[in-house]
């Protein structure tokens, strides 16, 4: 039998899955014990996993995340006040399926910005699209956007993703222009979509930090009231000889 035009043929239908999976099937001893139907079984698998890789590849590249970081790997042996069985249930994605929201605070180093990309990565495996943004970055580039056409599309194109991690809340003063771009990206995702926000200061400052009451109100009631609050401590972490994680906030 000709194996080789069939990987051919398999690769221009576009199933470079299956067409691998052939090629090591011919390599793999005995593998005439198997039925037809158990060998057509692991092709199609390794199509659908295959797809699915690429797809999650597509996902992160489009997410940005700030960190390589993942759930499995954040370290607990660190005491930090970070609650485990919360991070089990943030694991499991439901709030993401609730549109609620995540907000991140603790001193600088403390791995505020390795839990929200590993929060994000998360997302990513469970189909769902993801940016991550450096507020103070997006709020700049709001204010450029505006000047040149782009900010609706902007706007639009931040309310779509199901999940945008805005990475360092006070980090900047924010200007009247900042403070209610901030409110039209949060009255957008409100009861949508999620959001995860870090920062430095704790989420009791957040209203004095955003220094205007009416907006501070309206910010914080579309952001605080359906969150999960992860409020870390300690020194940070960068201090250890071999960290397992790295956070520059």
């Amino acid at each position: 039998m000709l194996h080789h035009p069939t990987i051919d043929k398999l690769n221009a239908l576009r199933l470079p899955g299956m067409a691998k999976a052939l090629a090591v099937q011919n390599e793999t001893p005995d593998i005439e014990r198997l039925s037809f139907e158990e060998r057509l079984g692991l092709l199609i698998d390794h199509e659908a996993t295959y797809r699915e890789d690429r797809r999650l590849t597509s996902r992160l590249r489009a997410a940005q995340l700030r960190q390589s970081a993942c759930l499995e790997d954040i370290d607990y042996r660190t005491s930090r006040g970070l609650d485990k069985s919360v991070m089990v249930k943030l694991a499991t994605g439901s709030w993401l399926k609730e549109h609620l929201n995540c907000l991140i605070t603790g001193p600088a180093g403390v791995g505020k910005s390795y839990i929200a990309c590993a929060l994000a990565h998360q997302a990513c495996r469970e189909g769902l699209s993801v940016r991550y943004l450096r507020l103070p970055r997006l709020l700049n580039e709001l204010g450029i956007a505006r000047g040149d056409g782009r900010y609706r599309k902007l706007l639009a194109q931040l309310a779509r993703t199901d999940l945008i991690v805005l990475d360092d809340f006070g980090l900047a003063a924010l200007a009247e222009d900042n403070r209610r771009d901030l409110l039209e990206i949060l009255e957008d995702r409100y009861q949508r979509r999620s959001t995860i926000v870090t920062s430095q200061y704790p989420v009791d400052s957040w209203h004095e930090i955003i220094n205007d009451p009416t907006l501070a109100d309206a910010i914080l009631d579309r952001l605080v009231h359906q969150s999960y609050r992860l409020a870390l401590r300690g020194e940070s972490m960068r201090k250890r000889s071999k960290p397992l994680e790295t956070d520059n906030t």
